[in-house]
């Protein structure tokens, strides 16, 4: 995600601040906070880079491919820094940890480096710079959340918005680099959650994003240790607020999708039918070197649970082709699992070893590229037809849909997305973002869904 960016029409604020964020969505979230703490210093934000005073750029290290594109982005920044050497430029986020001081080594238009949990220190890190310093905070904190930090909302479109209700991961799966890049797991307490989503409910918010590592297992603990608000519970709070504020979350783990999250979902029409459901396997002795904890048996086991409780339920899944070691046979359990699946969505790439993790320390990444890519495309080859074959079923069907805005090809269209995740197009006629509206499927691509309006409701 490239120039993101928000208006603070503050009058005292005379330095501008440009963010452009890569990764997830917790890197936007990140970027949101970032913000916020920025703005509370005096600075506007910009939306061209050229009228910036300080450049930062939010990043992501969960591939290679990822860090490298921030690798060419910085070097294209360079005649910003000549024509205005004052500018301060600053690298945050997943690969400002992973690199630390190898970044300031490395591009000499590099200010400062900072890491998730340092965001608060920014302010201070800027007046070391404007000292004439070089500045770096990567330490990772076991209680840092940002709780009470009001983001400020990024590109927003005024309908959706994420909450970051926790931070960081105990999972180590062998393959990742965020253990280390975004340290050890903490969820934020749900009284600030939950008023976080009234606000922007208050503010005309549609829907909210609840996000994490891992969601599934956020707990909330009291002084003793003991847990008061687990993720089902802290769902039906939100969704408890208005019945018109729809509630999605990501990501999760399989291992944490429990029985409760499954029957809360069903109980409630504006927590959104859709789970991430990021199987990254479907052999089980590669999810053993995965340190994933389950086996493919286990993993069918859990889609037959999500499909009994949940039959509409839209799922989508991470897969990575090519692990260290892995065989033709063994890739042939991946494309049988997408077949059984028949996920709705999927991310789908080919191994990237990450220095640091579990894997780069214990295994060969033997699996020629040539032949990883190949894997790749078998998986993304019964994705397809898996993602047209269930948008070709909707046809027929009315879903309900809340208006995000204009289509990206027209502003005759209007577009959003359907209670499992899928993107809907239709004619604007008098329609507005922000409102409910029931829409007839008629036809389809692979990526979406197209139809006509047949009904304004007042909420899911």
């Amino acid at each position: 995600m490239k120039g993101i960016v928000s208006e603070n029409t503050s009058e005292t604020a005379v330095r501008k601040l440009y963010i452009e964020t890569y990764g997830c969505a917790m890197n936007l979230a990140d970027s949101e906070v970032v913000a916020s703490i920025m703005a509370n210093k005096g600075y506007q934000t910009t939306q061209e880079m050229k009228d910036a005073d300080i450049i930062f750029v939010n990043t992501c290290a969960i591939r290679d491919n990822a860090e490298a594109h921030v690798w060419g982005r910085l070097k294209e920044m360079r005649p910003y820094k000549r024509s205005k050497p004052d500018m301060i430029i600053g690298v945050l986020g997943c690969m400002a940890e992973r690199l630390k001081t190898q970044l300031l080594e490395k591009e000499q238009i590099i200010d400062l480096v900072v890491g998730p949990d340092a965001y608060r220190d920014i302010p201070q890190l800027i007046t070391q710079v404007e000292e004439g310093q070089k500045a770096v905070n990567v330490l990772l904190s076991r209680e840092e959340t940002y709780a009470e930090i009001t983001p400020v909302r990024l590109s927003s479109n005024g309908v959706t918005a994420f909450i970051s209700i926790m931070r960081g991961c105990d999972n180590m799966c062998s393959f990742c680099v965020v253990p280390f890049t975004r340290g050890r797991e903490r969820s934020r307490d749900s009284i600030s959650i939950v008023h976080e989503a009234i606000e922007l409910h208050k503010s005309g918010y549609k829907e909210v994003t609840l996000l994490g590592q891992n969601v599934d297992s956020y707990k909330e603990l009291d002084e003793a240790g003991n847990t008061v608000c687990n993720f089902a519970q802290l769902l039906e709070k939100v969704a408890l607020i208005a019945p018109d504020l729809r509630v999605r979350f990501s990501s999760s783990h399989p291992k944490d999708i429990t029985d409760e999250v499954l029957y809360t979902m069903k109980k409630y029409n504006n927590i959104c039918k859709h789970i991430h459901y990021p199987i990254q396997s479907g052999n089980s002795r590669v999810l053993d070197l995965m340190n994933r904890t389950y086996d493919k048996e286990w993993l069918k086991m859990r889609l037959d649970k999500i499909r009994e409780v949940l039959p509409d339920c839209g799922i989508s899944t991470d897969a990575i082709a090519g692990f260290c070691t892995e065989t033709e046979e063994e890739h042939q359990d991946t494309i049988e699992m997408f077949k059984y699946a028949k996920f709705n969505f999927a991310f789908m790439y080919q191994y990237s070893e990450r220095p640091g993790t579990l894997a780069a320390r214990r295994y060969t990444d033997d699996i020629p590229s040539e032949i990883k890519l190949r894997r790749l495309q078998e998986i993304i080859v019964v994705q397809h037809q898996n993602s047209m074959e269930l948008n070709s079923a909707q046809i027929g069907k009315v879903v309900t849909v809340l208006i995000e805005g204009f289509s990206k090809r027209s502003e005759d269209d209007l577009r959003g997305r359907s209670d499992q995740n899928a993107l809907v197009l239709f004619p604007r006629e008098n329609y507005q973002k922000g409102q409910y509206v029931k829409v007839l499927i008629e036809r389809n691509t692979q990526t979406s869904l197209i139809g006509k309006v047949v009904e304004l409701v007042l909420h899911p």
